[in-house]
């Protein structure tokens, strides 16, 4: 393990999940954005949640009519609820801003944060595009629990019945719970 990951992995994880109109970072937008941070025994020590502002043309044409539709239709109360907080939600570059603010608050500066969540390095992708301050502090490894699902599915046969209410802030609480599911089938 390098040194910079080694300083890192001794203390937290910054967990992470971002809502977006759909799946493609060129054309989509982040619209919601939660994070937590936790101890490797998976303590919360702080958490940030917050809306970003989309344009609601944009929200229409890519939740509504566009190829995230069919998913956004399956779940009308979250597609609702960040639909309708959109209206109150703050610029990307104040909230990008903010977590910047709230890692120099709970990480240690200098070295990079070790992000974590479901499929993160799809988030990843829109942190690339969007908050590249942001993706400059983090670091190049990151702890995604769909790979242990893959594993515990596959492997296993082992499924973790996971919440999935597409809301950020209530993504990451289970997907912590996901990863504490697998880790304590593999110390039992």
């Amino acid at each position: 393990m390098d040194k910079k990951l080694a300083n890192v992995a001794q203390k937290r994880i910054l967990w992470m999940d971002l809502e977006m109109t759909g799946l493609d970072p060129a054309k989509d937008r982040i619209t919601e954005v939660a994070v937590i941070v936790t101890d490797w025994d998976f303590n919360e020590i702080a958490t940030y949640e917050s809306a970003v502002r989309v344009s609601p043309r944009l929200m229409e044409r890519r939740m509504l009519k566009g190829p995230a539709a069919d998913f956004w239709a399956s779940v009308p109360a979250a597609r609702d609820g960040l639909i309708e907080q959109n209206k109150t939600a703050r610029a990307g570059l104040i909230v990008e801003n903010e977590l910047i603010a709230f890692l120099d608050t709970h990480f240690e500066s200098g070295n990079p944060v070790l992000l974590a969540g479901n499929s993160i390095h799809q988030d990843r992708r829109f942190i690339v595009n969007e908050w590249k301050r942001l993706d400059a502090r983090l670091h190049y490894r990151m702890l995604d629990v769909t790979a242990w699902k893959v594993v515990f599915e596959g492997k296993f046969k082992k499924k973790f019945a996971k919440p999935e209410e597409h809301r950020a802030l209530a993504d990451i609480r289970g997907s912590i719970q996901e990863l504490q599911y697998y880790i304590a089938k593999v110390t039992a």
